[in-house]
């Protein structure tokens, strides 16, 4: 009898948690839930985040505050969210440059596929091309010619070293064999500043950051780093148009700490899932020249964990360092 009782006991104690955790889920969110940019405000990355979080906080009731903590390329950021509480109520804006960063530098201070939790994807783009009206360039293949005229005087920003902007560039240079000059900032809202005034004279951005400058004419969009053409600027042609094989995607998500509660994770899963699913959503994200991109966890760790991979190889190859 004792030793039944005792089962009995044990078994109801394993099953406190998991019902704890049920309930904590089915009341999350019950605070707001803080999203960190690891970028400046005004970047492309930060534009996404606020338009998506407004959508979360209509979804779930609660509001989504986005925080911008940028440095050392979104490593800032990411370790303030790896190290927060695992509930739900910290998490973190995923770029590409969570999939470079392990191979850009020699030591950091977190694992990111290991001290994550994947939560969902949210949208895919490209970047832009574009430089200052000044360039004598109106596309692709006059750019590569006047770069190759003006071998190291040519500045090219980007907003910051391993960005997937600036491998955007350093892929152009491996692949043409034009010298341009690195220039990093720290987000692509300062170098789009200095593009504006003149003081670099190409930019590789994320299109939500610089589309309206392109539509305006302020900077001049020469090509979109995708495999194909983007809705929103249907005149801008592919890199690869001109460069066969060039093909730069770009994707961004949602992760949480590891340890966060499956079921939170599921909850907030399904509520990016269904805002993704508004055509309203649907139509902005496509005036920013992205679209969807729906994911279960599990299918948004697989695609990080390919990345991780793919940019790794390029960025040993090429010999890139942080700085």
């Amino acid at each position: 009898m004792k030793r039944r009782r005792f089962l009995h006991l044990a078994a109801g104690a394993v099953a406190l948690p998991a019902l704890s955790r049920l309930a904590s889920a089915q009341t999350y969110p019950s605070r707001p839930v803080h999203w960190i940019v690891s970028f400046a405000a005004g970047g492309p990355n930060d534009v996404v985040a606020r338009i998506i979080g407004q959508y979360l906080s209509d979804h779930l009731g609660q509001q989504f505050v986005i925080e911008n903590r940028p440095g050392a390329g979104g490593n800032v950021g990411m370790q303030s969210v790896l190290s927060s509480a695992p509930d739900g109520y910290t998490i973190a804006f995923v770029g590409p440059n969570y999939a470079i960063n392990p191979a850009l530098y020699e030591k950091l201070p977190f694992d990111f596929i290991r001290d994550s939790v994947p939560v969902a994807g949210t949208m895919r783009l490209a970047n832009v091309m574009e430089v200052h009206p000044a360039v004598p360039a109106n596309n692709v293949a006059e750019f590569i010619a006047y770069a190759k005229a003006n071998p190291g005087k040519i500045n090219f920003a980007s907003g910051g070293v391993g960005t997937s902007p600036h491998l955007s560039g350093e892929l152009l240079k491996t692949m043409t064999g034009i010298n341009l000059v690195h220039v990093p900032y720290r987000g692509t809202a300062p170098a789009l500043s200095d593009l504006l005034a003149g003081q670099v004279e190409v930019l590789f951005d994320n299109i939500p950051g610089s589309i309206g400058h392109i539509r305006s004419g302020k900077v001049r969009a020469l090509g979109v780093t995708g495999s194909k053409r983007v809705a929103a600027i249907p005149e801008v042609p592919t890199m690869g148009e001109t460069v066969p094989g060039y093909d730069v995607s770009i994707w961004y998500g949602i992760a949480a700490p590891r340890g966060t509660p499956p079921e939170i994770v599921a909850k907030l899963n399904q509520a990016v899932n269904a805002v993704l699913a508004d055509p309203k959503l649907q139509a902005r994200l496509a005036e920013l020249g992205g679209e969807p991109m729906p994911t279960t966890p599990a299918q948004f760790g697989k695609l990080v964990a390919e990345e991780t991979e793919r940019w790794g190889k390029l960025i040993r190859a090429a010999n890139i360092k942080a700085e």
